[in-house]
């Protein structure tokens, strides 16, 4: 037994010594390093730094309207750098230009996804808290799954639940169906927009009713035209009155009646929110569409989608409480924006319109969701 036991102890150490040392968690205690892309300062500056040794020529494409690209420098570590600002608080997208080749911040793990990766973000905040920022907490956002019934897959629905709800148990609160654009998903409005923060600053200061807002998946093949033709918008019309209407309103304390329920979008999801909220006059009593490219179409034909509602003035006009148009002046469906409010003028529906110096881009949405929400359910 002793003979083994030297046998197996020699085994040991060849081991150890032909495999390397034994296992040790030593120096995985360093303190924190800077962090090194990018970096925000208190006066609104912000630092981009990125590790391209072999590069010849590296630019920062900042944003996403108005764009000029900023040459970087290399710095004392070797490192390119640019420092810019001071830039107004907001969120931000850029990227990183490397010999003509445009790529992300591989120091940045925020970016911005949904059908793809578009690019990284970096947000600016202001020394007084912005609408959109996050500074209070007792909100939930809850992810379920159900099965869609026309596409027979399944999906997953968004749901923001304010603090007041678990507050007090005895209430019943309105819903807004809050829809996603093109190139997103259902979490886009949450992740890219903080929709959560907008929602809880604009109840606790009184700004808006308590509400949930339910966000859904928009899209039925992963494309534009799927979330947006015909058949696409009838297949999301059908999930949306079938299973997650019926969903949140077995699952959650909400008001049923359709004075208490609205629906909005941005972009491809403000198409889809008009549609279906102008074929569904009976369940909707609010519509809000921010930039939406199907409407600023001039050869769009509503009758095509079914929105026989559009001649019908007065049912429109004594059924909604709110038809929201909404368009940035330097989004290209600026133009169009103003055609498809002529309609709407033509045929006499009440609607408001609201603009600002804004492309086809979140912190228009942002502002959008804010101003819609605190319109709503008064």
């Amino acid at each position: 037994m002793k003979k083994k036991h030297s046998v197996f102890l020699l085994f040991l150490f060849s081991y150890i010594s032909i495999y390397g040392q034994a296992f040790s968690t030593e120096g995985w205690w360093s303190t924190e390093t800077p962090k090194y892309s990018p970096v925000v300062t208190a006066d609104r500056h912000i630092t981009f730094r990125t590790p391209a040794p072999n590069a010849k020529e590296v630019k920062l494409v900042f944003g996403e309207w108005d764009v000029e690209p900023v040459s970087m420098h290399k710095n004392v570590n070797g490192d390119w750098e640019a420092t810019i600002g001071p830039v107004n608080p907001g969120v931000y997208e850029y990227k990183f230009e490397i010999d003509g080749l445009k790529v992300l911040d591989y120091k940045n793990p925020i970016v911005k996804t949904g059908t793809e990766v578009y690019g990284s973000m970096v947000e600016v905040c202001a020394e007084i808290p912005r609408f959109d920022q996050y500074v209070r907490a007792g909100s939930e956002v809850d992810v379920i799954s159900y099965i869609s019934t026309p596409l027979s897959r399944r999906r997953k629905v968004y749901v923001y639940i304010p603090a007041v709800y678990y507050e007090n148990p005895q209430m019943r609160l309105p819903v807004l169906y809050l829809r996603h654009g093109g190139g997103d998903d259902e979490s886009s409005w949450v992740r890219s927009a903080s929709a959560d923060a907008i929602m809880d600053n604009l109840i606790a200061e009184g700004k808006a009713e308590p509400m949930i807002v339910v966000m859904t998946n928009g899209l039925t093949d992963g494309s534009w035209a799927g979330g947006s033709n015909v058949e696409g918008m009838t297949a999301l019309e059908e999930e949306l009155l079938k299973d997650v209407i019926p969903l949140v309103e077995k699952r959650y304390r909400v008001r049923t009646d359709r004075k208490w329920r609205a629906i909005a979008g941005l972009s491809m999801g403000g198409g889809q929110a008009f549609v279906m909220g102008m074929r569904h006059l009976e369940l909707f009593s609010a519509i809000g569409e921010f930039s939406s490219g199907l409407l600023s179409d001039s050869s769009w034909d509503y009758s095509k989608y079914g929105v026989t509602s559009i001649d019908d003035a007065a049912k429109v006009n004594s059924m909604l409480s709110l038809l929201w148009v909404s368009c940035g002046t330097k989004d290209s469906r600026w133009e169009g924006h103003k055609q498809f409010c002529q309609l709407l003028s033509r045929k006499g529906i009440n609607y408001v319109f609201h603009h600002s110096e804004h492309g086809h881009e979140w912190q228009f949405w942002r502002e959008q969701l804010r101003d819609f929400a605190s319109s709503i359910f008064h």
